[in-house]
């Protein structure tokens, strides 16, 4: 099972900002997401996924592809798939850098989630999230 790892999605207020923030980052289906250090464990990080923490929630995931170094600066590039995919709304407390998430740990995806949660509006699902309602 893949490794994945939490991110706080630094000065986002909502999923929507956040989700339109990555898309005017993307090029060819990749977003890059740039960081002074590689991860330690970046080989079993590949084909897991960034779980990104928004208002102390996780609300997103997006896979991670691969790694690079950007020669100029020597800082590591985490290529990421553009496609935002919703997770099951998860209370996490902010946290600088990243932290580690096994699989097992890993909040699910809504798509496949027969509760009807991502049929919710958006703003109600927050709402209703903030108040550990689901």
């Amino acid at each position: 099972m893949p490794l994945h790892i939490s991110k706080v999605a630094f000065g986002c207020a909502s999923i929507e900002t956040f989700a339109r923030r990555q898309a005017l980052r993307a090029k060819d289906g990749v977003v890059p997401l740039v960081t002074r250090f590689r991860p330690t464990r970046a080989d079993e990080l590949i084909g897991g996924s960034v779980f990104w923490i928004v208002k102390h929630r996780i609300l997103a995931r997006q896979a991670i592809l691969g790694f690079a170094l950007r020669e100029s600066d020597r800082r590591t590039i985490i290529s990421l798939d553009a496609e935002l995919v919703p997770v099951r709304a998860t209370a996490r407390r902010a946290h600088q850098g990243w932290r580690y998430l096994d699989s097992a740990d890993a909040p699910g995806d809504l798509e496949g989630d027969e509760t009807g949660l991502a049929e919710l509006p958006p703003a109600l699902s927050a709402r209703l999230s903030a108040l550990m309602l689901i």
